[in-house]
């Protein structure tokens, strides 16, 4: 029989802050990390084929990886008349909040 492998329940490091992003003058901050699986759920649904899809990954995505105080004032900017942000630069925010998320060391599970 198989020994059982004990993967530990802090992978994130402590000493990690949410990175931070500016957009028409205002900062946004991030969280410190996220779900695994809702970073595999937002990819999926950026690979997909209908343009709704990717439409609404977009609009969930910022709302699982911004602070709530961010998220309130992100969606606020997103529905201004006067501050325009194209989809362009809605992706490379994505793009850019998705490396700063996956490109960090983790902590490795201890022996068991």
């Amino acid at each position: 029989m198989a020994e059982i492998k004990d993967f530990g329940s802090k992978f994130i490091d402590e000493s990690i802050v949410g990175a931070k992003f500016k957009l028409h003058d205002e900062e946004f901050e991030c969280v410190k990390a996220v779900q695994g699986k809702v970073l595999l759920d937002m990819t999926a649904k950026a690979g997909s084929d209908n343009p709704a899809d990717q439409a609404k990954m977009i609009s969930e995505f910022f709302g699982y990886v911004l602070t709530e105080e961010s998220y309130t004032r992100f969606s606020a900017l997103l529905d201004s008349k006067d501050k325009v942000v194209t989809v362009e630069a809605l992706g490379d925010i994505v793009a850019w909040i998705t490396e700063q998320l996956t490109n960090r060391p983790e902590k490795q599970p201890e022996a068991s």
